[in-house]
């Protein structure tokens, strides 16, 4: 498959909007999900981003920014096409909720506009929390049910790398598996990004910022980022999030009759990707832009 059409399967669709194949997905999953508060919820989002809304500065996190929220969204979705054509059914408020709490994941590094911290990075050990916060004023303000915004928060709280998904509660067996897809989708959309390695430099400032380090340098961090893969990473999403991520094969194979899990292929040529630059003895700050030469979009 041509590198572009492929890339751009993954980042949006079929249009150069998420958006489109985000509704398109929903729509055939279940006529009955409420995509206007979906299509709301993405518009505000990228406001809140942006900074034009009216309670937040611009997000100044550069790898944790809008372009992943919108990708764990859209791997969010795809994880629930591809149960929902594996014959895995979700009542459609429990999709809604796994949409909302995969848009709402990382709000809690954005910084409020009242709040005299000028770094969203600050944030980052306490990020989930204010996300749940921000999701939950979100929703209430719109009237939305308070067993739907707790629902919503247990499942943000699958995307904390620090909680053991088993020690969550959850009201349902259905509702567990919805945060564990966005769990998933997190992990999955980061990793699999065509930039992620011109990305990790940036991953490593914020971690810098959030007083969250434990790497010398962003080179340190990208020497170690095939151990984090193995040791974390797969780990929790074919173990403790039940390998719910073989669904992405489902989808690609139903929905653009390509049976392949792109997101895993690309994670997979990226960590191969690294280990070249290592072996070579490139990955040095000399060295390592002859390798790494593309700029991700902001």
């Amino acid at each position: 498959m041509d590198y572009i059409v492929r890339n751009k399967m993954i980042e949006t669709g079929e249009t150069d909007n998420p958006l489109d194949e985000i509704l398109y997905l929903l729509q055939q999953i279940d006529l009955r999900v409420d995509c206007t508060l979906i299509q709301e919820t993405h518009r505000q989002i990228g406001r809140f981003f942006s900074g034009s809304h009216p309670d937040f500065k611009p997000s100044n996190t550069k790898y944790h920014n809008l372009s992943h929220t919108y990708s764990v969204a859209l791997a969010t979705i795809r994880i629930f096409h591809g149960l929902y054509c594996e014959k895995q059914y979700f009542d459609p408020e429990i999709i809604e909720q796994g949409m909302v709490s995969a848009y709402f994941h990382d709000t809690g590094l954005l910084v409020a506009a009242d709040d005299p911290e000028t770094c969203g990075a600050k944030y980052t050990t306490t990020h989930e929390e204010r996300s749940i916060s921000f999701m939950n004023d979100y929703l209430a303000v719109r009237g939305v049910a308070r067993s739907f915004r707790d629902h919503c928060a247990d499942m943000v709280k699958c995307t904390n790398l620090g909680i053991e998904p088993d020690t969550l509660t959850f009201v349902s067996e259905s509702h567990r598996l919805a945060g564990y897809i966005v769990g998933s989708a997190d992990l999955l959309a980061q990793m699999a990004d065509r930039f992620y390695l011109e990305r990790l430099p940036l991953l490593f400032q914020e971690m810098n910022e959030g007083g969250v380090n434990h790497y010398a340098s962003a080179i340190v961090l990208m020497r170690e980022t095939n151990n984090f893969y193995q040791s974390v990473v797969r780990k929790r999403l074919e173990k403790k999030f039940r390998d719910l991520q073989q669904a992405m094969q489902t989808h690609f194979r139903e929905r653009w009759n390509l049976d392949q899990n792109l997101y895993v292929d690309n994670i997979t040529k990226n960590i191969n990707y690294i280990a070249k630059i290592i072996s070579e003895n490139a990955d040095t700050p000399a060295r390592l832009p002859n390798y790494l030469r593309r700029n991700p979009p902001a």
